[in-house]
């Protein structure tokens, strides 16, 4: 079997570029390892900004159908401290720079602009294979093969197309995230829900943070974050949820109970994140007939640029393969120097972790939201 675009992982990227392919009449196959777009749970909140995320979705034709997503007031952002004094509230100004999207609407959004079949299910990559010419062989675990003039890895963190370009592997940060949800919390968790505030509410100390997101129909989204070692959360078992979360919020011994209910009144098990990274100028010389995208290609700690540039990503690479049609090479070639310039500037740019959660924390943030 044999197809021209070949793109792996239907993740926001490589959905983008296979919704751009399609507008200018270009066939892609999207092939995804999850099982169906129900797999699993998608996340929590994106930011689409002005000058990424949304020139991504008009170039997708698709900016009506995203207002349409935007959940209104969700830009305010209030900083506590751990007694839950409130030491900076930023209202949503409304004008829409930064509108708030859950990333799972977004993804669904993407797919159901997509032609019937261009996104297949189960398809989990087990090898790929340089033929020579910028063709590639991708085998799956499945016992299915495809052969592509046109192999691009939308694949994420731990891309398995990467390694046709690069050697760089994703490090440990030294932070990770445990996730956990709250459900109809004007109702059920009133308390939570008036500190968390119309849109997000962070609560940060050196190596330790609760942050808060109010989701649709009134859902609270908490992230705890920690400085800590890997191995330090391999005696956190979290296969038995109450003595996870009751280990997790000892780390948080003197906080308001309004802010740790946030951790112990959870009705989802806790989902442990490891932060990973790449370098912060990953690159790569040009091998015919391959790119990435998105986490594949720049992963970085969370600052708010990720989704965005997953998008934009998507966006000029299509953009760029149909001004090119038939001269790949010069359409990757445009599109990773324009990449490496831009994910290169983002990961340099705004509050990081080591910001968050750092020495200065919240002095630093602070700053960085003031100017002051």
């Amino acid at each position: 079997m044999t197809t021209p675009v070949t793109i792996i992982g239907a993740g926001l990227s490589g959905l983008m570029l296979a919704r751009v392919l399609h507008v200018h009449g270009i066939p892609s196959t999207v092939y995804e390892a999850e099982t169906s777009p129900a797999a699993r749970t998608q996340g929590g909140l994106l930011d689409i900004r002005d000058y990424n995320g949304q020139l991504a979705l008009e170039t997708a034709g698709l900016t009506q159908e995203f207002r349409r997503l935007v959940l209104d007031g969700r830009q305010a952002m209030r900083l506590l401290d751990r007694h839950a004094n409130v030491l900076l509230d930023v209202p949503d100004d409304g004008t829409g720079g930064s509108p708030e999207v859950q990333r799972g609407e977004l993804r669904q959004m993407l797919l159901d602009s997509l032609p019937a079949g261009a996104v297949r299910w189960g398809h989990k990559v087990g090898g790929v294979r340089a033929l020579g010419e910028g063709r590639h062989d991708v085998a799956f675990t499945d016992g299915t093969t495809v052969r592509t003039s046109l192999l691009v890895g939308a694949d994420g963190a731990w891309s398995r197309v990467r390694p046709l370009l690069s050697g760089a592997t994703p490090r440990y940060t030294g932070f990770s995230f445990i996730e956990i949800h709250l459900f109809d919390g004007d109702t059920r968790h009133p308390t939570s829900a008036k500190t968390v505030g119309g849109g997000a509410m962070m609560v940060l100390e050196p190596g330790r943070g609760i942050l808060a997101h109010r989701e649709r129909d009134g859902n609270l989204h908490t992230w705890v974050m920690l400085a800590r070692p890997r191995e330090w959360f391999s005696a956190i078992d979290v296969t038995d949820p109450d003595a996870a979360t009751a280990r997790i919020v000892r780390e948080f011994d003197g906080w308001a109970p309004e802010l740790t209910a946030l951790v112990t009144d959870g009705e989802t098990p806790p989902v442990l994140r490891h932060i990973f990274t790449l370098p912060a100028e990953h690159l790569w010389d040009r091998r015919p007939g391959v790119t990435l995208l998105g986490d594949a290609a720049h992963l970085a700690a969370p600052n708010g640029e990720g989704a965005n540039l997953a998008l934009l990503d998507g966006a000029e690479l299509g953009t760029a393969i149909a001004a090119h049609p038939d001269d790949i090479e010069t359409a990757l070639t445009a599109y990773e120097q324009a990449m490496f310039r831009r994910s290169a500037a983002a990961n340099a740019e705004g509050p990081d972790l080591q910001d968050m959660l750092g020495d200065g924390t919240p002095d630093t943030l602070i700053k960085a939201f003031t100017g002051n």
